[in-house]
């Protein structure tokens, strides 16, 4: 039955029957046997079916969210059972927020060294991507906003505030500024994270609060990309300063507060909330409140 319930998550993420096969390591006539064999023990149809896969049907979104259930609670139970047996060991998958990446090596780093038997993916996501990912079961835990959009059920814990400052080459204009309003920030050739990104919504946000409007040059889903065209001095970004502080801007490149509002969102580490938690997730949540009690990274 469980083998079941994971081949119907995996076609619900996929929308399709080859790329869930492939997910789950089967043949496409193998995963549809397995779906047919669990509409008949459960006695409803599950997926609506044409020429191809055209959506779960009310029954088959009702199964749904009990196989997501019982999935996580049937590797919870592998995870426990293993831990016990040898100790702390497998594999976390994370998805941040692309200007959370810089900071991941604080967690990451802590935790392996206490649990070297742990390995880590991780991707870049935007925040709502985080979310979807984390009720598929597709990852582990993320790393998102926590105040500005509904997080929906999930166990948080708050790692620090961004703090957005521009990042401008020297020379250019407001440069040799110690601060500037989000009003002068406006009107800039700036390069942005694209519209999907909460960053991008919440600078969009201050600027048309202090009378002004984005009109960014270049935009990209990429942190590397907007450092990278800051350095050509042809444009300037808005981000937060744990960020830019990561790369280590050659001294060129001038970072400057932003008031007017001096403002500060909350960035923290979410996972689905369930009793118990794997032990895995268990063990990264306790890594996260130890970066939290010591200040997180301002």
């Amino acid at each position: 039955m469980i083998d079941k319930l994971e081949f119907f998550i995996a076609l619900a993420n996929q929308k399709h029957f080859g790329r869930a096969a492939e997910e789950c390591g089967v043949t496409q006539p193998t995963l549809s046997a397995a779906i047919r064999q669990l509409e008949d023990q459960l006695g409803v149809m599950l997926v609506s079916r044409g020429s191809r896969f055209q959506g779960l049907t009310p029954e088959g979104q009702r199964v749904l969210e009990w196989a997501r259930r019982i999935v996580g609670d049937a590797r919870t139970m592998r995870e426990e059972m293993r831990a016990a047996r040898s100790g702390l060991a497998g594999h976390i998958r994370i998805a941040a927020i692309p200007t959370a990446l810089a900071m991941i090596p604080r967690i990451t780093a802590p935790f392996q060294e206490r649990h070297p038997d742990v390995t880590f993916s991780i991707i870049s996501r935007n925040s709502l991507q985080v979310l979807s990912l984390l009720e598929n079961l597709e990852i582990d835990a993320g790393i998102t906003y926590l105040e500005n959009e509904p997080l929906g059920r999930v166990t948080s814990v708050p790692l620090y505030a961004e703090r957005y400052h521009l990042i401008t080459a020297a020379g250019s204009p407001l440069a040799e500024r110690t601060s500037v309003t989000w009003k002068e920030v406006g009107a800039l050739r700036l390069c942005l994270l694209t519209a999907d990104m909460q960053n991008r919504r919440i600078i969009n946000r201050h600027l048309v609060e202090a009378g002004a409007t984005a009109h960014p040059t270049l935009e990209s889903n990429s942190m590397i990309v907007l450092f990278s065209h800051v350095l050509t001095g042809r444009w300037a970004s808005i981000m937060p300063k744990n960020v830019a502080d990561s790369f280590g801007f050659p001294a060129d490149i001038h970072m400057i507060p932003i008031t007017e509002p001096d403002a500060e969102h909350l960035v923290g580490l979410v996972a689905t909330h369930r009793e118990p938690f794997t032990p895995l997730v268990s063990a990264l949540l306790h890594e996260a409140r130890l970066l939290a009690e010591g200040g997180g990274n301002r």
